[in-house]
């Protein structure tokens, strides 16, 4: 595993564990990558209570609840989406904090969306916070960049909260 991921997993399990936080992820574009990372470490089970792939529109709306208004004004592929996703996991898995992803890994234009468009939320009760991404990778780098900076972005959300 590469050492920057090494590294921030390894703060995570420490912070969530020491402050008994738990932790949800609601993964579009990333498809399953965060939560693969989050219990590559031992002691996951001591805080990440669910990881759900929503890679379909449809999951989007029947799993996490995402709004047919957000989706049909916004698209998959948007801050308002993310925003939901986060919210909604973290309610529906009961947890203190979530992280969420969705975006256009590439190669083709989605939704008129640029390939590397990427959008993150992090989310606990009563505040989310949201993040855009313009990746110029491949398919697989830009899946591992925003894999790596939503981690990322929870921490440094975390560390600002506690």
């Amino acid at each position: 595993m590469e050492r920057k991921i090494q590294a921030i997993l390894e703060e995570l399990h420490t912070l969530f564990k020491k402050n008994r936080f738990s932790l949800s992820v609601a993964e579009s574009c990333t498809g399953g990558l965060i939560s693969h990372y989050i219990t590559s470490l031992p002691g996951a089970s001591t805080f990440f209570r669910a990881g759900i792939v929503s890679y379909s529109e449809r999951a989007k709306k029947d799993i996490l609840h995402v709004s047919k208004e957000t989706l049909s004004n916004f698209g998959v592929i948007s801050v308002e989406t993310a925003r939901e996703m986060a919210e909604h996991v973290r309610t529906i898995a009961k947890s203190d904090y979530s992280v969420a992803t969705t975006g256009n890994l590439g190669p083709d234009v989605l939704e008129e969306k640029n390939k590397g468009l990427i959008f993150l939320a992090v989310s606990k009760k009563g505040n989310t916070v949201t993040k855009q991404l313009n990746l110029s990778g491949n398919r697989e780098e830009n899946k591992e960049e925003a894999a790596l900076s939503a981690l990322t972005l929870l921490m440094d959300f975390v560390d600002t909260n506690e």
